[in-house]
C-alpha cells in the first residue's frame, strides 16, 4: 500500500508541476487556502455589482462568442449559464484518460483560486470536492480547438459539477454524475452570472498534458542516454567522443548532460576502445570514427533536453497564469485573449519533433547492431543460428513502424487553424490536438527505446571474453530478473518486448544504472 499523498493547497499565485502530477496521477487531495477563498469572494462581489447594473458586460449579462451582442435579462441568466455548459459539452470519440481529466480539473480550479474569474467560493469548493471524491467526468477525445481554451473538455467537467452527464467513480465504473455526487455527499452546483463561462474558458487540458509529457520525456531522455551507451559498448565503439572538453566547445547544456551520462554508464568498460582493432585484437572493419547514430547521440538527445527545458519554462509561466475571459482585475471585468493556446501548442509540437528524432536515432543504432556488415563481429540479427533463426529481425521492423509513426506525429498541429463561431473565433491554436498526439509519441518512444535496450543487452552478452562496464552488468542482471530473456534460439518475441517496455517505462533501466553510478542527469 502506498501512503496517501499529502494535500495540495491552492492559493492565489498558481501551482507547480509537481502538484499537478500529485493530483492527476497519485490522487492527492486538494485544499483551498483562506487567501484563495477571500480572493474568490472579493472577485465575486465585483461580478455581482456589475450584474446589477443596466449596462451589458460580456460574460456577465451577455451571450457568448458570436452571440455576445445580446443583452440577457436577470431572469434568464441562470438559464444562460446552464445552457452554455450543456451546449458546449459536445465532445465525441473515445474517453480521455483519467489522469488527463484530473489535471484538467485541477488546473481549472487553480485559475478559479486566483480570484480573477469571479466565481463564488462554493463553486471552487465543489470542484475540489469532486477531485477529492475521485469523481472523474467523462471527457471525449474531440471537441477542443485550443482557443477560448479547451471548451468541450472543460464543459463536460462543468456538466458533472451541475449533476448532469456521466462520470467515472473511484472504482473506475461509469455512472450518472448526479448519482456519484449524491453517493459522496456532494451537492450539484447551480451556476450564476459569469460562472459557466469561467468553468470552460482555459488551456487547462493542453497544459496538463504538457506537464505530464515533460515528466515522462525527462525520464526517457535519461533512458535514451543509457541505451545509446549500451549500444556504443556493444559495437566496440570509442567513449573518447564523450569527453567533457569536447562538449564544452559547443556549450549546449543538454548535450553536455547527455555526454556525461553516457560516460558514467561506460566507466570501466572492457568493450570500448576496440574501434580500430576489432574484437580480440583482430583488424575487423577498423574505423577511425563511429557512425553518426553513435557518435552524435549526445548532440541529438541533448537538443531534446534543451527543447524540454524550453517547454518547462513555458509551462511554468502557464502555471502562474489565470487564464479566463473576461477576467476580474482591479475591480473591473475586462475582455482579453489570454485563452489562446498558441504558447502551449507550439512547445507541444516542438516536443513531438524531439521525440521523433530521438526515436529515429535509436532505431538506426538498433539496425546497426543487427547488421553483420556493420556490427563489428556480431552474428546477423543477433540470432542464435543465423539462417535457422531470425533473431531480432522483426523486432527492428516493429521499431521501424513505431518510428515511422513518430515522424507523422511530429507534423505540427499548431500550424493549422480552422475558423469557428461564425468567424468570431477565426484563428485557433489546435493545442489540444498537439497534446493528444504528443501523448502517443511519448508512448511510442518508450517502445522504441525498449527495443534498442533489448538488442543492446543481447549484443553485449554475445561479446564473449570482454567485460562490460559495472553499470552495464547491473542492467543485465536487472533486465534478466525482470523476465527479459537473453541470447539463444528463436522464441515468441512479443512477451520479451513487452517486458522490456515495462522495464524502461517503470524507470528500472535507469535505476539499475544509478545503483552503480549514482544519480544521472
Amino acid at each position: 500500500m502506498h501512503p496517501r499523498p499529502a494535500p495540495v493547497v491552492l492559493g492565489t499565485a498558481g501551482t507547480t508541476a509537481d502538484d499537478v502530477l500529485a493530483v492527476a496521477r497519485r490522487g492527492a487531495p486538494v485544499e483551498l487556502s483562506a487567501r484563495a477563498l477571500d480572493a474568490l469572494a472579493a472577485a465575486r462581489r465585483v461580478v455581482d455589482d456589475l450584474a446589477a447594473k443596466p449596462e451589458p458586460v460580456y460574460g456577465v449579462s451577455t451571450g457568448f462568442g458570436a452571440l455576445a451582442v445580446r443583452h440577457i435579462s436577470p431572469d434568464l441568466r441562470v438559464q444562460l449559464q446552464r445552457n452554455i455548459v450543456r451546449s458546449h459539452a459536445a465532445g465525441m470519440g473515445p474517453r480521455v484518460e483519467r489522469e488527463v481529466v484530473r489535471a484538467l480539473m485541477f488546473l481549472r480550479l487553480k485559475t478559479l483560486a486566483s480570484g480573477h474569474t469571479g466565481v463564488r467560493p462554493e463553486v471552487a469548493r465543489a470542484m475540489a470536492g469532486m477531485l477529492n471524491a475521485g469523481i472523474t467526468p467523462v471527457v471525449h477525445e474531440y471537441g477542443s480547438l485550443g482557443c477560448s481554451g479547451d471548451l468541450a473538455p472543460l464543459s463536460h467537467c462543468a456538466l458533472a459539477l451541475m449533476g448532469e452527464g456521466d462520470a467515472e467513480g473511484p472504482d473506475g465504473a461509469v455512472h450518472p454524475a448526479a448519482d456519484l455526487l449524491a453517493a459522496h455527499g456532494l451537492t450539484p452546483v447551480t451556476l450564476r452570472e459569469k460562472e459557466g463561462l469561467a468553468l470552460l474558458n482555459g488551456t487547462d487540458g493542453m497544459l496538463g498534458m504538457l506537464l505530464m509529457a515533460c515528466a515522462d520525456l525527462g525520464a526517457l531522455l535519461t533512458a535514451a542516454d543509457v541505451t545509446a551507451a549500451l549500444t556504443l559498448e556493444a559495437l566496440l565503439g570509442t567513449e573518447k567522443v564523450l569527453a567533457p572538453e569536447l562538449h564544452a566547445v559547443r556549450p549546449h547544456p543538454g548535450q553536455a548532460a547527455s555526454a556525461a551520462n553516457m560516460l558514467r554508464v561506460l566507466d570501466g568498460s572492457g568493450l570500448t576502445g576496440h574501434h580500430q582493432t576489432g574484437h580480440d585484437g583482430l583488424p575487423a572493419a577498423p574505423r577511425v570514427q563511429d557512425a553518426y547514430s553513435v557518435r552524435c547521440a549526445p548532440q541529438v538527445a541533448g537538443a531534446g533536453r534543451d527543447t524540454l527545458a524550453h517547454a518547462r519554462a513555458v509551462a511554468e509561466r502557464e502555471l502562474a497564469a489565470a487564464v479566463d475571459n473576461p477576467v476580474v482585475i482591479d475591480g473591473r471585468v475586462e475582455s482579453n485573449g489570454n485563452f489562446h493556446g498558441a504558447p502551449v501548442a507550439y512547445v507541444l509540437d516542438f516536443l513531438a519533433v524531439a521525440a521523433a528524432d530521438l526515436g529515429s536515432i535509436a532505431e538506426r543504432r538498433t539496425d546497426r547492431l543487427l547488421d553483420k556488415n556493420r556490427s563489428h563481429g556480431l552474428p546477423a540479427f543477433l540470432a542464435g543460428d543465423p539462417g535457422v533463426d531470425s533473431g531480432l529481425m522483426i523486432a527492428q521492423y516493429t521499431q521501424a513502424a513505431l518510428v515511422s509513426e513518430l515522424k507523422r506525429l511530429a507534423v505540427p498541429a499548431s500550424a493549422d487553424s480552422i475558423p469557428s463561431s461564425a468567424m468570431q473565433e477565426d484563428h485557433v491554436s489546435m493545442g489540444w490536438s498537439a497534446a493528444r498526439k504528443l501523448r502517443t509519441a511519448v508512448d511510442h518512444l518508450t517502445k522504441v527505446l525498449a527495443v534498442e535496450m533489448y538488442a543492446a543487452t543481447r549484443a553485449v552478452e554475445l561479446r564473449a571474453g570482454l567485460t562490460p562496464a559495472p553499470a552495464t552488468r547491473a542492467v543485465l542482471r536487472a533486465v534478466r530478473d525482470a523476465g527479459v530473456a537473453g541470447p539463444g534460439d528463436d522464441r515468441f518475441l512479443s512477451p520479451d518486448l513487452a517486458a522490456a517496455e515495462g522495464f524502461v517505462r517503470s524507470g528500472r533501466l535507469v535505476a539499475a544504472v544509478e545503483s552503480v553510478t549514482g544519480p544521472l542527469s
